[in-house]
């Protein structure tokens, strides 16, 4: 699968896996290399799937209706 097609908790399991392979040790540089930098690509999907969701609910806005979204607008 695709890290950008991934969920949040799918990247973060795989992540966790990654990290759980380089610190056993027991991997040659160029194999324990190609893991780092999966590792660094998954942990940037979940810190982009943290920010997109921590936006969301800055723009929720209480109101006497209910909850009112608002999309995010970067200026």
């Amino acid at each position: 699968m695709e890290i950008e097609e991934m969920t949040f908790e799918e990247s973060l399991k795989t992540l966790e896996q990654l990290v759980s392979e380089l610190e056993n040790g027991n991997l040659d540089l160029d194999k324990a290399l190609e893991i780092y930098e999966r590792a660094i690509i998954l942990r940037d999907r979940c810190r982009k799937i943290l920010d997109e969701s921590d936006r969301k609910v800055r723009m929720m806005i209480e109101t006497s209706e209910g909850v009112k979204k608002e999309d995010f607008v970067i200026e």
